[in-house]
């Protein structure tokens, strides 16, 4: 008769396991579709921040070659950059690059003084 009562034990204990499995598993799916994602972000923050960088470095050239350049706006793919320059002709200029990627828009302004035939970078931060 004891043959008959423990029968029944393997399948409650296979059933405890089975869940607790699924929800481990389930809770391990969440912390790497969620740390993706997280990274994915991070990556187009990055990437839009290089681009904003990339117009200062544009700007700068342009400015060099041509002291009278007021701008302009790239497209690269489905990203933009957008730079603008103002300030006093020839003498100090206000650089300011904004990048436009998917989700992420990032602005870096430049500060520089032109004298002498000589450009100085005299401020460069992240708006």
């Amino acid at each position: 008769m004891s043959k008959y009562n423990n029968s029944g034990q393997a399948l409650i204990s296979l059933v405890i396991f089975m869940v607790v499995a699924t929800i481990i598993i389930s809770g391990a799916v969440t912390v790497i579709v969620v740390n993706s994602k997280t990274t994915s972000k991070f990556h187009q923050g990055v990437v839009s921040y290089d681009l904003a960088e990339a117009g200062i470095e544009n700007a700068l050239i342009r400015l060099l070659r041509n002291p009278n350049y007021t701008g302009e706006t790239l497209t690269l793919g489905s990203d933009t950059i957008t730079i603008q320059i103002s300030g006093e002709e020839q003498t100090t200029y206000i650089i300011t690059s904004t990048s436009n990627t998917s989700n992420f828009k990032r602005t870096i302004r430049t500060d520089a003084e032109y004298n002498n035939n000589v450009l100085t970078i005299t401020s460069w931060k992240e708006l």
